[in-house]
């Protein structure tokens, strides 16, 4: 019982460290994507 309840902890860690760095890589594409989208603004 004990090493089901450490395996869940374990992946559960890992599941909120990967939705950490999925929101981080989201966030720097979109602001990529609003920095083209200015550009192509000032360049009407």
């Amino acid at each position: 019982m004990r090493k089901i309840m450490t395996c869940a902890a374990l992946a559960g860690a890992i599941l909120l460290s990967a939705c950490n760095t999925i929101e981080g890589v989201g966030k720097d594409v979109a602001s990529a994507g609003d920095t083209v989208a200015n550009t192509a603004d000032d360049a009407k």
